[in-house]
């Protein structure tokens, strides 16, 4: 009876990981909203699979597990979005170059 008693108050000293599963469903917005699920897929997908098992976790009341899904869905939302971004920006300068190209081709064949 007193090792019950003392796993459930172990158990009830682990705070639910609110501001944390706040800021990891955040990311997971982030990322997907940042366009992830065409430059990133897998890390979305990763992302928000492990942002549910942290929402499954805290509804079971599991929150150090919670706490930790939550973190590595934030670590991988936050890894989607870098690769987007990138992604986008390899993009973007590629297109400024082609624009650059077709310039300069432009611009001789004028002054021949």
């Amino acid at each position: 009876m007193a090792a019950c008693t003392l796993f459930v108050a172990g158990c009830a000293s682990i705070p639910a990981p609110t501001e944390q599963m706040t800021i990891s469903r955040a990311a997971v917005t982030e990322a997907s909203t940042a366009g992830s699920n065409e430059y990133a897929p897998s890390q979305l997908k990763t992302a928000m699979e492990k942002m549910g098992g942290a929402e499954q976790a805290m509804s079971e009341k599991n929150y150090e597990q919670a706490r930790s899904l939550a973190e590595q869905a934030q670590v991988d939302a936050q890894l989607a979005l870098a690769t987007t971004r990138a992604a986008k920006a390899k993009k973007s300068a590629d297109a400024l170059h082609e624009d650059a190209h077709v310039l300069r081709e432009e611009m001789n064949r004028n002054a021949k």
